[in-house]
């Protein structure tokens, strides 16, 4: 009997670990595997270059946490990122820079065209915030629309053409390395890990996110100013955006209008990868790194096991879907 007993405890045990940690044990599997078949994926170059690669959307799946573990959406954060990003760079250009957006205007300190991007990510977040809480609609709809201002607005504004000879403090946070190996742009990313997990996790102010995921109107009775909160989820998701933005300037050395299409599918597949319910009330940040780092490491081992492009595609289609799908039967019957 207490060997049954113990048997019974063990599966129970090992059942919770893969449910709980089951996303690590397939990265390192992943990790295994590509390794043997190439072994020169586990070279330190190439471990920085995979987790500089993991910064940009790493940073947008960190925001999309806390949209997504308040049952929200936010399909915007690739646009916001572009409109910050060219907003950033015609007044982050050196002086004498041809074409120069604003020729009058003296060669600015670093830290304005940084604040500039942050405050432009934050505002278009809390606008989306603002639409959900004030007219009720999906957030599905009101981050569509902004998806599609944000990225007309920044045509309009830059009239389509890249935006280029920024300052070389940009150079410094994208392609700039501590030591000499450690990324600039990795260790943007790991303080805003630390900022992320202490507001999700150690804040009056996380815990009303998860509140607002598990259910809107409990939440409500219990205190929670839902309007303010989600106002505030949306505007960090945005604040994001702007810094994932400073980084991406940083890497790619010019901002085009066309920056980070497709990088909010990203976004939502690392957090969707590392565990955050779509239903609403579950998501961790370590989940989201895991999930970040994931995706880099599948498409960087398949770059190097020299698979086609097209089905690198199809391999992380085929990996969120079964990420939702495991999502959906472990989160069955909760509530």
């Amino acid at each position: 009997m207490a060997g049954a007993g113990t048997s019974r405890f063990d599966i129970k045990t090992l059942k919770t670990l893969i449910q709980t940690y089951g996303i690590v044990l397939v990265l390192i599997l992943m990790i295994i595997i590509i390794s043997i078949l190439n072994p020169r994926f586990l070279g330190l170059t190439n471990i920085f270059n995979v987790l500089s690669q993991t910064a940009i959307y790493g940073i947008l799946a960190l925001g999309m946490t806390f949209v997504i573990t308040s049952q929200g959406i936010d399909l915007s954060v690739g646009s916001v990122l572009a409109l910050a990003g060219c907003i950033m760079a015609s007044i982050g250009q050196v002086a004498g820079a041809v074409p120069r957006y604003f020729p009058n205007l003296p060669q600015m300190p670093l830290i304005v065209p940084i604040l500039a991007a942050l405050s432009v990510g934050a505002a278009s977040g809390a606008l989306n915030g603002w639409l959900i809480s004030a007219t009720h609609i999906p957030p599905f709809i009101a981050t569509l629309g902004m998806y599609t201002v944000a990225r007309g607005l920044v045509l309009v504004y830059t009239g389509g053409t890249p935006i280029s000879n920024l300052l070389s403090g940009f150079d410094v946070i994208g392609q700039g390395k501590l030591f000499g190996y450690i990324p600039v742009a990795v260790l943007v990313y790991v303080v805003m890990i630390i900022i992320s997990w202490i507001l999700l996790h150690n804040t009056k102010f996380g815990k009303a996110v998860y509140a607002l995921g598990g259910n809107k109107r409990a939440a409500e009775i219990s205190g929670v100013n839902v309007n303010k909160t989600l106002i505030i989820i949306y505007a960090y998701c945005g604040l994001l955006a702007g810094v994932a933005a400073i980084v991406y300037a940083g890497r790619a050395g010019s901002m085009h209008p066309s920056a980070a299409t497709g990088y909010e599918l990203t976004a939502i597949a690392a957090t969707t990868v590392g565990g955050t319910s779509h239903t609403g009330g579950i998501g961790t940040i370590w989940g989201a790194v895991v999930g970040a780092l994931l995706i880099s490491v599948l498409r960087n081992g398949l770059t190097l096991l020299s698979v086609s492009s097209y089905w690198q595609q199809i391999a992380e289609g085929v990996i969120i879907v079964a990420a939702v799908i495991v999502d959906m039967r472990k989160n069955k019957g909760k509530k």
